[in-house]
């Protein structure tokens, strides 16, 4: 009788089995499919890197540490470090609030006529000839980067010379969001000398002799007045110089100005650069932002204008631009948001109300101000190394303190105080309990990495 041997069974557990059976499965799948299968893989569309500026905001967000402070942010901030809504906004926005006329309905593409009519009389002037000769073609836009971005697009359509755009100059430095504007619309970009570091002013003579040694016809941009991130405004008489240099070469000025009223606190003072350049007889285009003056940050409540130059045919010039706006906009926007450019418009068409707005414009500013008298001040006493007279001189919102990267980013890491890393500083953020700790963190960076 022949035996025979037993066979030996090896058994796993079920859930052994299931996992074996699953990776094989995928295996097989991976095997089968393309890695990836996108239309935009990493070559074609690469991360972009985060915006510096909110890449700070979020930085001081999560930062736990009681003592830091915010001099990044571009907004003002009241003595107790935080945003202040406007008293005369408060006002015009209860009157919104019980209009029973009040709704949600569409704006015309061009936007609130009642807004964007007493917009070029702040920027112009009351009565001013090129208002009253219908020379000025003025478009309601998502604030002052929208405004921008129509007027860049507007000349990359229509504005050149041989079938070719003209090129662009902004200050060194400037707005960052400037460069990306007007390049992702086509507009070669170059820059001219604007920031003197040694002495933290104006680099006239620079400025000058580039804007001379441009094409003719080059597009010059602008800032109004509290020039951002410098701080660093032209003089009156600097300005005649770079109108009369800009009209010999035929140069096209693009004005900016987020901040009239809120530089100085008087309105008129700060537009003084425009309506110079206007009544010198500059075909020009101007962006115009009531996100500070106003404090409307969130409600993008801005305007664009184009002012025509004295001739015979200027309305008609006037009309078929305002045509080709309409059209710009249409394509972009459609329509322009209505809240904010409702406030505005209720406090620019009351007399009373406008008279208080220019009160919390003076209370900012001289805010401000005194923020700026009080950080020199204290470096002073602290004989800090350097000059702080720059301090005082600039205006505005920003300063540039002349601080290296290398002493913005030990201020971050040792005091917890957070800066742009060009070393300017948004003077809002500063007030009366944090003014000592920020000038001693100035002093002991300076004096460690001097």
């Amino acid at each position: 009788m022949s035996s025979k041997a037993p066979s030996l069974t090896v058994s796993s557990s079920p859930s052994t089995s299931t996992s074996t059976s699953l990776s094989r499965l995928q295996t097989i799948a991976n095997h089968m499919s393309p890695a990836s299968i996108t239309n935009f893989p990493a070559e074609a569309v690469p991360q972009a890197p985060e915006d510096p500026l909110f890449g700070l905001m979020r930085a001081y967000k999560a930062d736990q540490n009681p003592d830091k402070v915010d001099l990044g942010i571009g907004a003002y901030r009241d003595d107790n470090a935080k945003p202040w809504v406007l008293p005369v906004v408060k006002k015009a926005d209860e009157i919104l609030r019980n209009d029973p006329e009040a709704n949600h309905e569409y704006l015309p593409i061009a936007g609130l006529a009642s807004l964007t009519s007493k917009a070029a009389e702040l920027l112009l002037g009351t009565g001013a000839p090129a208002i009253a000769e219908k020379r000025v073609a003025s478009v309601q836009t998502i604030s002052g980067t929208g405004a921008v971005h129509l007027g860049a697009l507007f000349l990359a359509r229509f504005y050149k010379v041989n079938g070719a755009n003209r090129t662009l100059y902004l200050s060194n430095p400037t707005w960052a969001n400037h460069h990306q504007i007007f390049t992702n619309v086509g507009i070669p970009i170059e820059q001219y000398p604007y920031f003197d570091k040694k002495t933290k002013g104006l680099d006239f003579e620079g400025m000058k002799a580039s804007l001379a040694n441009a094409p003719d016809r080059s597009i010059i941009l602008l800032h109004a007045c509290a020039h951002n991130p410098t701080g660093v405004d032209p003089t009156p008489e600097q300005w005649r110089e770079i109108a009369e240099l800009m009209k010999a070469k035929k140069h096209f000025p693009f004005f900016d100005t987020a901040y009239q009223g809120f530089a100085s606190g008087d309105l008129d003072r700060d537009a003084g650069a425009i309506r110079y350049f206007v009544e010198q007889g500059f075909e020009l285009v101007i962006a115009q932002s009531f996100a500070k003056n106003f404090g409307l940050y969130g409600e993008r409540a801005g305007c664009f204008h184009f002012v025509a130059p004295p001739a015979p045919d200027a309305a008609e010039v006037t009309t078929r631009v305002a045509s080709q706006l309409a059209i710009l906009q249409r394509s972009e926007i459609s329509n322009p948001p209505i809240y904010g450019a409702r406030i505005a418009s209720i406090v620019l068409n009351d007399k009373d109300l406008f008279a208080e707005w220019q009160e919390n414009l003076r209370t900012m500013s001289g805010r401000i101000i005194a923020m700026r008298q009080a950080l020199r001040s204290k470096l002073e006493e602290l004989g800090t190394p350097g000059q702080w007279n720059h301090i005082t001189d600039q205006i505005g919102m920003f300063s540039f303190t002349g601080l290296s990267e290398a002493q913005v980013q030990k201020i971050r890491s040792d005091f917890h105080i957070y800066m742009t890393k060009n070393g300017r500083i948004s003077m809002a953020g500063l007030n009366t309990r944090n003014i000592e700790y920020v000038a001693k963190a100035i002093d002991r960076v300076v004096r460690d990495l001097s």
